[in-house]
């Protein structure tokens, strides 16, 4: 009996997803390490020898305060990283053709490599944490928060990741969006105060940050405070994962930026 399309499509998503895992493996060493030795020095820097003259944020220790927003900074970055690089890598070298002339639907496709993109966000994430366990004792009061946050902030930037991806034509065109946005959004989304410490224009601004929201609500998972209402954390990310996959999705079916 033939497999059924349910089956082939599964298959399809399997091979890209194992392809983009054995990838991450590969090169364990530009992956995994690096984020691990810039969080550890984060902690050293920001926390010990900074932190402790900052004294208390948010009713906590200020290196309690800042494991959240670390590890979610390194979840993004990274998966956001990851799928940017992987599929303009598959565009250079002109196997993303053989993706896009194949059966497999668009959004198999897209899968795959936001799977990639996320587990290696997880994988960071869960090493910078365990790296946190030396500098300070991690309280998960709320453990399905801490995880749909991880979650969907991975998804999301996985999914800004691929846009960057279909639209960049060289090499230099990737690092512009992590260099030039990413990376303020990520200093100015909490990452190392409370948005109350903030001017009333300040605060304003910040609410338009959409890392704002995946920070605190994974603070929310491990520390149990927020700066923000969850729902409206929730409401934020699911409303950039979809905008971001209709827009991947279109840009597919397209072939912007894909095709010779």
């Amino acid at each position: 009996m033939s497999p059924s399309v349910a089956q082939l499509n599964l298959t399809a998503l399997y091979t890209i997803a194992r392809r983009e895992v054995r990838r991450i493996l590969r090169i364990w060493g530009q992956t995994l390490v690096p984020p691990a030795i810039t969080m550890t020095l984060y902690f050293l820097i920001f926390g010990k020898l900074i932190g402790s003259r900052i004294g208390d944020m948010g009713g906590y220790d200020y290196m309690d305060y800042i494991v959240p927003g670390l590890v979610m900074m390194s979840v993004i970055q990274n998966a956001y990283g990851n799928i940017s690089s992987s599929f303009f890598g598959a565009k250079f070298g002109r196997h993303v053709e053989e993706l896009l002339v194949s059966p497999m639907p668009n959004w198999v496709i897209l899968a795959g490599y936001v799977a990639g993109g996320v587990l290696r966000g997880l994988m960071v994430g869960a090493i910078v944490l365990a790296i946190a366990l030396c500098f300070t004792h991690v309280r998960v009061p709320h453990p399905f928060v801490m995880f749909t946050t991880v979650l969907l902030g991975a998804t999301v930037f996985s999914l800004a990741g691929f846009v960057n991806a279909a639209y960049a034509k060289k090499f230099d065109d990737i690092a512009i969006i992590p260099t030039f946005v990413l990376t303020p959004l990520t200093y100015l989304g909490g990452v190392f105060y409370s948005v109350t410490l903030l001017p009333g224009w300040a605060q304003t601004a910040t609410h338009a940050n959409p890392i704002f929201y995946m920070v605190n609500a994974f603070r929310y998972g491990l520390l149990g405070v927020t700066d923000v209402s969850l729902w409206l954390a929730y409401g934020v990310m699911l409303g950039f994962a979809v905008a971001l996959a209709t827009l991947s999705l279109w840009l597919l079916k397209r072939g912007t930026g894909m095709r010779s």
